[in-house]
């Protein structure tokens, strides 16, 4: 299920590079992503096994509880009306736009770079999720033939959707996929990060056909909650007009945008290249005895690097630090108790895990 949602939104995107630039190049883009997702199942795989096992519990369940609990608060915010409902359909065009306008330029064999970076891009961004999934989930169960064989079923599944409708996906339910995926991530996350801190539940393995219900429990209640409330950006419509970062903007594989054009996205140097003084015959912008390539090649490499950092910050962390934190304090007290041979503390974890949701959620609403 959590290939499913992330296939559809690499599909879209994959489409999007297709139909307004090039379908050799979009496709040879999504074989490139492939292929470097599949070495990373088939190189990381085999070498998390060799971690003890406790100490591959509690990385597991921690990164487990961060992408779940943050695909839940997103999914309790769509469900809540506090965030637009991801729509394809939306994105979809938004990708198309920006493909159609950015210049065809042609590398390494490749008749249109935008179209395959913009595909691989696509594909090894939302992959990324998945393989981790796949790799984790089994190597845990023991199942990482059964874990990847269930992931290219799903691609495949979407691969074969998407060339039926030769459109986005719209029909899926994401929004309630995204929910139930969150509520699994969150309560495997649970149960493993607890037990790998040395936390022993009450009825072993069957302790999950608890906290699953459970958590869907609050995070139902949540949204019944936070319906009652209205969203700011319901009363002012005019604000959710505001295209969303498309994937064609710089990331880490940086570059894709029209050579010899600060990268749209890059306001913070804006400033710094109007106020370089001109000379006469100079390049407005560009400072004395520098090409005008000079300038736009520097900001898309420091971009790059931001983005590339960035990514793997909220790959790691998520999009609330103190969360993570919340997490990786319950997990050290429950290891701590368990040392000093405290029974019965198999509770921690999940009551700082459903804790923060309210809390990150409050700070979401606010703003929203």
């Amino acid at each position: 299920m959590a290939c499913l949602v992330e296939a559809v939104e690499a599909a879209t995107i994959v489409l999007a590079a297709g139909t307004a630039r090039d379908w050799r190049s979009a496709l040879s883009g999504m074989g490139a992503g492939l292929l470097v997702l599949a070495a990373v199942v088939i190189v990381f795989g085999p070498a998390i096994a060799l971690i003890p096992l406790d100490v591959l519990r509690v990385m597991i369940g921690g990164l487990l509880l961060v992408f779940g609990l943050q695909w839940m608060r997103k999914a309790i915010l769509r469900a809540s009306g506090h965030k637009a409902l991801h729509d394809e359909d939306a994105i979809y065009q938004r990708e198309l736009a920006a493909a159609r306008s950015a210049s065809g330029i042609s590398r390494f064999g490749v008749s249109d770079w935008y179209a395959f970076t913009l595909a691989f891009k696509g594909v090894l961004l939302e992959g990324l999720e998945v393989a981790f999934i796949v790799v984790t989930f089994g190597n845990i169960q023991g199942q990482l033939g059964l874990a990847a064989w269930a992931a290219v079923a799903a691609v495949v599944l979407v691969a074969v959707a998407a060339i039926i409708v030769r459109g986005p996906l719209s029909r899926v339910p994401e929004n309630t996929m995204k929910f139930i995926v969150g509520i699994m991530l969150t309560s495997f996350g649970i149960f493993w990060g607890a037990e790998g801190a040395g936390a022993v539940w009450p009825v072993a393995d069957l302790s999950l056909l608890i906290i699953i219900p459970a958590l869907a429990v609050v995070a139902l209640a949540i949204v019944v909650i936070l319906r009652r409330r209205p969203s700011k950006s319901a009363a002012a419509p005019a604000l959710a007009t505001v295209p969303a970062p498309s994937m064609s903007s710089p990331g880490f594989a940086g570059g894709i945008r029209a050579e010899g054009s600060l990268a749209a996205g890059d306001s913070g140097s804006a400033p710094a290249a109007q106020a370089v003084a001109t000379t006469p015959g100079a390049t407005p912008g560009v400072a004395p005895g520098a090409t005008p390539h000079d300038l736009p090649r520097r900001t898309s490499v420091a971009t790059s690097l931001k983005q590339f950092g960035l990514f793997w910050y909220d790959f790691i962390i998520g999009d609330d630090w103190r969360v993570a934190l919340a997490i990786a304090a319950s997990f050290a007290v429950t290891a701590l108790l368990s040392t000093a041979g405290v029974g019965g503390i198999w509770w921690i974890v999940p009551v700082v895990a459903v804790l923060t949701l309210p809390l990150a959620l409050s700070r979401l609403v606010r703003r929203s």
